[in-house]
């Protein structure tokens, strides 16, 4: 753990309204987005810079937990698609962002940091926030 690294603090005492799945290697959050909700991350709990400084088994371990949570947003909320994307320009810690995107979100077809489009469609981001709780338990799942 690094004491100055924000997902290092966040995986050291993670709100359970965040947190969807752990095990000893890594923990799948939900991240409050406002208008993206279902934006996970899955956050490698060492503090480790590059997928590339994790072994191989560690690297598969870390995709596979993508994959179930993509696996999960697209079962359970049915997006248009789903944007996966491992940056770590500001907080220099593998993670990857697995988010569900839709034509009629705010930024579509911009990434979700791009330049809006529209407005937030207020009655969709309440349906999508619904299904939440069907989202946090086919992560469960496909994790297990």
């Amino acid at each position: 753990m690094t004491a100055n690294c924000d997902l290092c603090k966040l995986l050291a005492a993670p709100p359970a309204e965040v947190l969807v799945w752990s095990d000893e290697r890594l923990a799948v959050v939900l991240v409050d987005e406002p208008g993206y909700p279902g934006f996970a991350r899955v956050v490698w709990r060492a503090h480790v810079r590059e997928m590339t400084d994790l072994a191989p088994a560690e690297r598969e371990h870390v995709m596979r937990a993508v994959w179930a949570v993509e696996q999960a947003q697209r079962a359970t909320m049915a997006p248009h698609k789903v944007n996966l994307a491992s940056f770590g320009n500001m907080t220099p810690h593998v993670h990857w962002h697995v988010i569900p995107r839709y034509t009629d979100d705010a930024h579509f077809p911009n990434p979700t940091w791009g330049a809006q489009q529209r407005e937030h469609d207020a009655a969709a981001i309440a349906a999508r926030a619904a299904l939440l709780p069907a989202l946090r338990a086919a992560i469960i799942e496909n994790l297990q």
